[in-house]
């Protein structure tokens, strides 16, 4: 969870964030198994936040998400506009559209016409975000937006990509998140999305190989790892030829991307996720990929309230990718 306010000067300013251990099985495949088990997570999370505000914006994984871009005709009115999206969403949903979510968002005028705009269509079964809205109020807070993971991902991006050398401008960055359990890649140029991959590949691998290897139980290699806690041949045995296997899949990603598009080369690339800061990734992923490599923080450039720990921050930040994304929206917009 992270709260976010104005700093006054049209930025920002961290004013809390933390972070709560989900446990095991209670999400599969970006499905809510336990909503019980989910929901006093998140009031566990919200009560170590500290804060009075209970309004939270939520997420859904891209994969429970359809999302299309339509051509419609200028200076419509609202009705007749939600109508024709309507129209259209028949189109490329494949359920019944009472059995789903739907919205729109204007994107802007249309490449092609300057009669005509460009709406994203978002749709989802009603299922799927009824669950995320469940957990939430069970926790006893107020579900106010619902968006995309990815959207809320590329809108943490954007805080990186100004900082960029030529800010970002005519280049073409490489976002790879490694989570628990795959790896999503996404390129980007222009602020527009090239091509996205997902690969069966996260921190749960060594988590399991700690397990393993050490003999302890999931959840005491998974405490451990994060406490940086475990015996000196650690690093030789598991954690050096886990970071190698990320650089390799990261590189085997990027020739996916290649050889299925007409571009040649990428200018950097952005390590998040929990694995993001596993010490030495981001050297051993530019080695291998001959790529600038760097760690994602989104909050760099951000002011820090005085419950926020900078150190803390500075490791954790590449995990809240998504976690501050949502927290960018506004409620009143």
């Amino acid at each position: 969870m992270v709260e976010l306010a104005s700093d006054g000067r049209n930025g920002y300013r961290v004013e809390r964030y933390t972070i709560e251990a989900l446990p095991r099985d209670v999400v599969a495949d970006g499905n809510i198994v336990n909503l019980e088990a989910a929901a006093e997570s998140v009031r566990r999370a919200w009560k170590k936040l500290a804060t009075s505000t209970r309004q939270v914006a939520i997420a859904l994984p891209a994969a429970h998400v359809i999302t299309k871009k339509i051509i419609v005709l200028a200076g419509q009115r609202e009705e007749a506009l939600e109508l024709q999206v309507e129209s259209e969403a028949n189109q490329y949903i494949p359920f019944a559209l009472d059995e789903v979510n739907l919205d729109f968002q204007i994107v802007g005028p249309s490449p092609f016409s300057s009669d005509e705009i460009e709406v994203l269509i978002a749709a989802s079964r009603k299922e799927k975000v009824e669950d995320r809205v469940a957990v939430v109020e069970s926790a006893g807070l107020k579900p106010v937006v619902m968006d995309v993971e990815s959207y809320a991902v590329f809108s943490s991006f954007e805080l990186i990509e100004k900082y960029l050398p030529g800010n970002g401008n005519n280049q073409i960055v490489a976002l790879v998140d490694v989570g628990a359990n795959a790896m999503n890649l996404t390129l980007i140029r222009h602020g527009i999305q090239l091509y996205v991959r997902e690969q069966a590949f996260g921190g749960n691998q060594l988590t399991q190989d700690i397990a393993r290897f050490f003999n302890l139980s999931f959840e005491e290699a998974e405490g451990e790892k994060r406490r940086n806690n475990l015996p000196e041949n650690y690093e030789a045995e598991l954690l050096q030829p886990f970071i190698e296997s990320m650089a390799l899949e990261v590189s085997r990603a990027l020739q996916f991307f290649f050889t299925s598009t007409q571009f040649t080369h990428v200018d950097h690339i952005v390590l998040s996720g929990g694995c993001a800061i596993l010490p030495g990734a981001a050297e051993v992923v530019a080695s291998r990929t001959q790529i600038n490599t760097i760690i994602a923080n989104p909050f760099a450039h951000m002011l820090l309230s005085d419950r926020v720990n900078a150190k803390k921050l500075l490791s954790d930040a590449s995990s809240l990718m998504t976690a501050c994304g949502l927290a960018l929206r506004r409620f009143d917009a």
